[in-house]
C-alpha cells in the first residue's frame, strides 16, 4: 500500500531535488553524513546506500513501487540506517559505491543500491530491484548481518576494500606497462629506429596507432560508438575534430561529421526545441531516455560550434543556436545560473510530453500533417510506445524539398510554422520534472559551451549569457579561492570536487580569451593554485577528486577516465598547459606534461575512455601558437580570429598595455594600426596588421 501524505523525513531539509522527492517517504532515510554513520556505528547496524538523481527514470520506478510502500519500509527501516544520495550533489560517494559493485563483478547504472558494513564498506549492491525480490533481499541481507553471517560479510567487505584502495593509475596506468608494449619499444630502440618523441613521450607513430585503436570501435553508418545504447560521448568527436586539425585526415573529419548530423537528425535531439537528451537506447539515435542534463548540452554547444568552424554546415548552426535557446528558456534562472536536467518522465510516463500519435498531429496540423509526417518520420502505428512517435529527421532539407519538389526558401519557413504548432501544443501538457539546483561544474561546462559559440558566430546573445553566468558562480558558488559544488535558493552547500575547479578553471580562461577581460585570467589562476595546494598528488603526478579538507570517505580517488564528462584530471592537465602558456609559467606547462606521461600508454591502448587525455596528446604532438593582439582594434581582430578552428593556439589581447606575460612586452604599433604577434615555441614572427595575414600565418606553419 502506498504511504500516507503524513510521512516526513531528514530529507526534507536538504537542498537536492532528488533528496525532496524522497522526503515524504515512509522509510526513514537520512542524507549522506554524519548522523546516519554514527547511528549505525552507534549501534551497530548495517547501512543502506540509495544513490540516484532527479531526471532518473529507473529511480522514480523504485521509488514508486518499493521506497513509498509502507511494508516495505518497514523492513527498510527495521535491518539498516538508510541513506539517500544525490549522485550530483555527491560524486564522490557516488564514485566509490559504483566502483565497488564493479569490483562486485556487476553492472553499474543508476539507481544504485549498496549495502555498507557499520563503518561503511561495501559487502553486497546492485541497481533496480522489484519489489519482490528487493524485500527478499533486505529481508536476507538484514537476518545475516544481525545473526551468525556478520563475519563473512565484513570480510568480504575488506576483500572490497582491498579494490577499491588501489589507485586507477596503479591499477592501469604507466606503471602497468604490458610487457608487449615494453619488448616492442626496447626493440626498435636497439635497431636505431625507435620513434622519435617529444614531450611526455608523444610520436607521430604511437598518434597513428591511437586513431587506429579508437577507430576500430566506430559506427560507419549510424555514427557514433558501435554499440547500443548510445551516448554522445562528446569528448571523442572533439578529439577527432583535433586529430584532423593535426594530420589533415578526412576519415577522422568525415566520422565527426556523421556523427553530429546523425545526432541532430535523431529522435535524441528535441527536433521541435532544441538540447539533446542524455542518450539513445537503440543504434540509431532514434529513441532516447528522455532526460536533459545541462552537462550534455553545454559540451554539445562547444562540439557542434567547432564543427561549424571547420565545416561551415549550417545544421550544425541551427543546432547550436536552437540548444542554446533551450537552456536559456529552460534551464536558466533570473540571476544567470543554470539548473541541472528535466527529467525523463511526466505524468508518470517516460517521454510523453515529447511525442504524438498521427491522430494527435492530424488535428495540430490540418492539411499539412503528411508533409510534416514524411519530413519527421511519423506513421500511424508509431515509433514509440503506445502508437506515438519520436520526430526524427533522415535527410537534409535540400534533398527533402527536391524529392517533394518544393521552392527553395519556402521549407525552413514550413518547418519554423510546424515547430510553433508543436510547441503550442506542448504548452498545454504536463510538463517533466525540474531539477533547479545549480551545480558549479556543469555551470562551467555550459559557461564553456557559450564562449565557444560565441567564438564560432559572434552572437552577442551568447556573451552576454556567458558573462551574466560568470558572474553568477563568482557572487553564489565561490568563497575566496574555494569553490561550492552546488546551490539552491541562494543557499550554496558541499566543498568542491576537482571536476568543479577543472572545469571553472577551463571556462575562466575561455572567457578570457573571448573578450580580453584580464580578471578572469587571474580568477583561474587563483583556483589554480589553490588545487595544487589542496588536491595534487605528487606520488602519482595526479590530482585527488576531493580537497584536502573534505570529510573523509573510506578511500580518497582520483578520476583518471574520460566518461560523458571528461574526467576531472585531463580537464586540469589542460588547464595547466593552456593557463601556463599565458602565464609563462613552466611549472603548470611542465606539470601538464608529467601528467600526460603517466598515462600515455594507456591513452594510446584505450583512447575510447581518454579522449580528452588524446586531445592532450595531439597538443603536445602538434602545439599550436601563442597569438598576442595590441592595438585599437584587438577586439575586432579577436573576433576574427576567434571565427577560425584554431587547435591549441592561445590567444590574448589589449588595446594599450597590459602586464599580462604575452603582452607586456609588447610596443604599440608606431603608426598606431592593431598588430598580432605570432610565436610558437619561444620564436616570434615579425608583427602583421590584419586578421587574414595572421590566419595565413598561423595556417603556414
Amino acid at each position: 500500500m502506498a504511504h500516507a501524505a503524513s510521512h516526513t523525513n531528514r530529507l526534507a531539509k536538504e537542498t537536492s531535488p532528488y533528496l525532496q522527492q524522497h522526503a515524504q517517504n515512509p522509510v526513514d532515510w537520512y542524507p549522506w553524513g554524519p548522523e546516519a554513520l554514527g547511528r549505525a556505528q552507534a549501534e551497530q547496524k548495517p547501512i543502506l546506500v540509495s544513490i540516484g538523481y532527479a531526471a532518473c527514470h529507473w529511480c522514480h520506478v523504485m521509488e514508486r513501487e518499493s521506497f513509498e510502500n509502507e511494508a516495505v519500509a518497514a523492513v527498510m527501516n527495521t535491518h539498516f540506517v538508510c541513506i539517500k544520495v544525490d549522485r550530483e550533489e555527491r560524486p564522490d560517494v557516488d564514485q566509490i559505491y559504483m566502483d565497488a559493485l564493479h569490483a562486485m563483478g556487476l553492472q553499474g547504472g543508476w539507481p544504485l543500491n549498496v549495502f555498507l558494513t557499520a563503518d561503511a564498506k561495501p559487502f553486497y549492491g546492485g541497481t533496480y530491484f522489484p519489489q519482490g525480490k528487493w524485500t527478499q533481499l533486505l529481508t536476507n541481507i538484514g537476518q545475516a548481518y544481525a545473526g551468525e553471517h556478520r563475519t563473512e560479510l565484513e570480510q568480504s567487505a575488506e576483500r572490497f576494500m582491498e579494490v577499491l584502495g588501489t589507485s586507477e593509475l596503479a591499477k592501469y596506468g604507466a606503471q602497468n606497462r604490458n610487457a608487449a608494449q615494453e619488448a616492442d619499444f626496447n626493440a626498435l630502440e636497439a635497431i636505431g629506429v625507435a620513434p622519435e618523441t617529444g614531450p611526455a613521450g608523444v610520436s607521430d607513430e604511437e598518434f597513428k596507432l591511437l586513431v587506429y585503436n579508437l577507430s576500430t570501435n566506430f559506427d560507419r553508418e549510424r555514427g557514433g560508438m558501435n554499440r547500443a545504447p548510445k551516448f554522445p560521448m562528446p569528448s571523442i568527436w572533439r578529439f577527432l575534430l583535433r586529430a584532423h586539425a593535426i594530420s589533415g585526415s578526412w576519415a577522422v573529419l568525415d566520422q565527426a561529421v556523421l556523427t553530429l548530423r546523425e545526432m541532430a537528425w535523431g529522435g535524441i535531439y528535441d527536433q521541435a526545441h532544441g538540447g539533446f537528451a542524455r542518450y539513445s537506447v537503440d543504434g540509431e539515435w532514434l529513441a532516447p531516455h528522455f532526460e536533459k542534463m545541462l552537462y550534455d548540452n553545454g559540451q554539445l554547444v562547444s562540439l557542434y560550434s567547432e564543427a561549424f568552424q571547420l565545416t561551415g554546415d549550417e545544421l550544425f548552426r541551427e543546432t547550436v543556436y536552437n540548444t542554446i535557446e533551450f537552456i536559456r528558456l529552460e534551464l536558466t534562472n533570473n540571476e544567470g545560473g543554470f539548473y541541472s536536467s528535466l527529467d525523463a518522465d511526466s505524468e508518470g510516463e517516460e517521454g510523453k510530453f515529447y511525442v504524438f500519435t498521427k491522430e494527435e498531429l492530424r488535428a495540430i496540423l490540418g492539411d499539412e500533417e503528411p508533409l510534416f509526417s514524411d519530413y519527421y518520420n511519423c506513421t500511424a502505428t508509431g515509433n514509440w510506445e503506445h502508437g506515438r512517435n519520436i520526430l526524427h529527421r533522415r535527410e537534409t532539407d535540400e534533398a527533402f524539398a527536391a524529392a517533394h519538389q518544393i521552392a527553395p526558401g519556402v521549407l525552413p519557413a514550413l518547418v519554423a510554422g510546424w515547430k510553433q504548432k508543436i510547441m503550442a501544443v506542448r504548452a498545454t501538457r504536463v510538463r517533466p520534472g525540474l531539477d533547479d539546483k545549480v551545480l558549479t561544474g556543469w555551470n562551467a561546462l555550459m559557461l564553456q559551451g557559450l564562449t565557444d559559440a560565441y567564438r564560432a558566430f559572434a552572437e552577442p546573445e551568447f556573451l552576454a549569457m556567458a558573462e551574466h553566468n560568470a558572474r553568477f558562480i563568482e557572487a553564489n558558488l565561490r568563497d575566496g579561492t574555494r569553490l561550492y559544488r552546488t546551490c539552491k535558493n541562494g543557499r550554496a552547500s558541499i566543498s568542491g570536487f576537482l571536476e568543479d575547479y577543472a572545469l571553472v578553471i577551463q571556462a575562466y580562461i575561455s572567457l578570457y580569451e573571448v573578450t580580453f577581460a584580464e580578471k578572469w585570467l587571474h580568477e583561474a589562476e587563483k583556483l589554480t593554485e589553490y588545487v595544487i595546494s589542496n588536491f595534487f598528488d605528487p606520488s602519482e603526478t595526479q590530482f585527488f577528486y576531493t580537497d584536502s579538507s573534505a570529510e573523509p570517505l573510506i578511500v580518497r580517488k582520483k578520476e583518471l577516465f574520460d566518461n560523458v564528462i571528461p574526467g576531472s584530471n585531463s580537464v586540469m592537465a589542460h588547464n595547466l598547459r593552456r593557463l601556463g602558456r599565458h602565464l609563462e609559467n613552466p611549472r603548470y606547462t611542465d606539470l601538464a606534461t608529467e601528467m600526460l606521461a603517466q598515462v600515455r600508454h594507456l591513452v594510446v591502448k584505450e583512447p575510447q575512455h581518454l579522449t580528452n587525455w588524446a586531445s592532450l596528446y595531439a597538443a603536445l604532438l602538434r602545439p599550436g601558437a601563442e597569438v598576442a593582439i595590441i592595438g585599437p582594434e584587438a577586439d575586432v581582430f579577436r573576433e576574427e580570429l576567434s571565427r577560425q578552428f584554431l587547435f591549441d593556439t592561445v590567444l590574448a589581447g589589449t588595446e594599450k598595455a597590459s602586464e599580462l606575460p604575452l603582452l607586456k612586452l609588447l610596443n604599440m604599433d608606431t603608426t598606431g594600426r592593431t598588430a598580432v604577434h605570432i610565436c610558437r615555441n619561444q620564436a616570434c614572427m615579425a608583427p602583421v596588421h590584419s586578421a587574414a595575414e595572421a590566419l595565413a600565418a598561423l595556417a603556414a606553419v
